[in-house]
């Protein structure tokens, strides 16, 4: 095939220009975000893949220091009406607004990113391009300095048109494969980091319901109080005109009164409180009105051995699955950072038209395959296996500090879960005696037997076991949600819980 030497020259700068494309691909460093994802390094930097939080609460970034898990995304418009929301529905809204959620998707977007760069280093990479140059040569500004009858000392313009299309391909690269390994390892962790994030929305939206449930009952218990008080002050100060009893006994009563009254001001304002941090978590928009429809009510749960318990937890949790993947990644960016040691080989080649214009062209076509042999690299590769061998150390001393921690969470909400149970039980029973105390004192108070001092101390008796009464199944249920937690079965076990009432 004929080719003229400055076409020659062309070529091979083109095939050159292929080449140095491919190693570019192969070798891109590029940043990865705040949040761990792999990072795509070159041979000359570090083998080693960004980690992801390993404590359990999959963290995806915080905004202005705020737990991301405590905010959201409102969605649409507040309105007039009252809007009625049920546990179902926050935490379907929760699902769907929840920020630490969402920022957590575009972590596993940002890993399937990573992904697919490293795999783009064994993937064929074809581009085309089309040349069309004229080029004018001065053979005095070339060196040739002579004057030969017959040979112009200018020569050109001369019209150059070519149009390639160039194919690198990887053939055989350890250190590539490694790294796409380890990569899709990062991208499973960063699935089941997501689908522990959808457990912690639905945990985070359990207690502020429940904790907003316990303020309404405080509220209700607290007006039904100071209507007691309200009544006894009316019938003291009655007693006091009639001369009955003396002044000290109203004064008691309004003091009691008006005790009861502040009492019910806090906690009508933390039940507002509780409303707004429930409607920021589940994505209500702002100022949107809503009461709450269920009442989740005390149900016992059935009993479940320590060691049931840890092999749910180990199957099952999440978090645990995603360290898992994120040490199995470590390994393979390890076994890629010492791949640098051990040859690649590649081929390039481009096939094409070439010749003074389009009209007048031929096909041209140049292929070629490059054994590359690291022989000296100043101790390059020795860097990166150490940094990533500290990488992989670190990934799996994660590993069994989750492992410990997990059997710490499960053992420790197994004994909160029996003994809010037994709370609930003592509270019942310390509920209805107050109330019996408080029936009998009003009676006697009423018969002339006693004072209100009496009447006073059984009301305080009364408002105290109500507190119980009120604390005692929030503390019931949030153990129940962190048994779920501990056991990696939040989502579906809330909705069992539901569907069971």
């Amino acid at each position: 095939m004929e080719r003229r030497p400055l076409f020659d020259h062309v070529a091979v700068y083109a095939l050159a220009l292929g080449l140095g494309f491919c190693r570019l691909a192969h070798g891109q460093l590029l940043n990865g975000p705040a949040n761990p994802s792999p990072a795509t390094q070159s041979r000359s930097s570090s083998d080693t893949s960004s980690t992801y939080n390993t404590n359990g609460s999959s963290q995806t970034g915080t905004v202005s220091g705020q737990n991301p898990f405590y905010g959201s995304v409102p969605e649409g418009k507040a309105t007039a009406e009252v809007l009625p929301l049920s546990l179902r529905d926050a935490m379907d809204r929760g699902l769907k607004n929840n920020l630490g959620l969402l920022l957590q998707s575009d972590n596993t977007l940002t890993a399937r990113g990573e992904k697919w760069k490293e795999l783009s280093a064994l993937l064929p990479n074809v581009n085309a391009g089309i040349t069309e140059s004229v080029t004018q040569i001065d053979l005095a500004a070339e060196g040739f300095r002579f004057n030969t009858p017959g040979i112009p000392r200018i020569i050109g313009p001369v019209g150059i048109f070519e149009a390639n299309v160039f194919l690198t391909q990887s053939v055989f690269d350890l250190h590539a494969i490694d790294r796409k390994r380890g990569a899709t390892a990062n991208e499973s962790a960063a699935r089941y980091n997501y689908k522990d994030a959808r457990e912690l929305v639905v945990l985070a939206v359990g207690n502020a319901y429940l904790q907003t449930l316990s303020a309404a009952a405080r509220v209700e218990t607290l007006e039904a109080q100071v209507q007691t008080a309200q009544a006894l002050y009316g019938k003291s100060v009655d007693q006091q005109n009639a001369g009955v009893i003396p002044a000290i006994n109203s004064l008691r009563a309004k003091v009691e009164l008006q005790s009861q009254q502040q009492q019910l001001i806090f906690a009508r304002n933390n039940y507002a409180k509780q409303k707004l941090t429930l409607a920021r978590i589940v994505g209500l928009p702002a100022g949107q009105e809503f009461i709450l429809t269920d009442k989740v009510p005390y149900a016992p749960l059935a009993q479940m051995t320590v060691e049931e318990a840890l092999q749910r937890a180990y199957a099952s949790r999440s978090d645990f699955q995603a360290v898992q993947q994120q040490v199995r990644g470590a390994q393979y960016f390890r076994n890629a950072a010492t791949a640098e040691h051990y040859p690649s080989l590649n081929i390039a080649g481009n096939y094409g038209d070439a010749g003074i214009r389009p009209g007048s062209s031929h096909g041209v076509f140049e292929v070629g395959a490059t054994l590359e042999i690291p022989i000296f690299e100043g101790g390059r590769a020795h860097a990166d296996v150490l940094e990533a061998e500290a990488t992989l150390r670190r990934s799996q001393q994660q590993l069994e500090n989750l492992r410990a921690q997990i059997d710490y969470e499960v053992r420790n909400a197994l004994l909160d879960l029996a003994a809010a149970a037994d709370q609930v039980e003592v509270a019942r029973s310390s509920v209805d005696l107050s109330g019996q105390t408080l029936t009998q004192a009003r009676d006697r108070f009423a018969a002339g037997v006693t004072d209100n001092l009496e009447v006073v101390q059984a009301q305080e008796a009364v408002a105290s076991t109500n507190e119980g009464y009120i604390s005692s199944p929030y503390a019931h249920n949030l153990a129940k949600l962190s048994l779920a937690r501990a056991i990696g079965f939040v989502e579906e076990g809330v909705k069992q819980y539901l569907q069971s009432k």
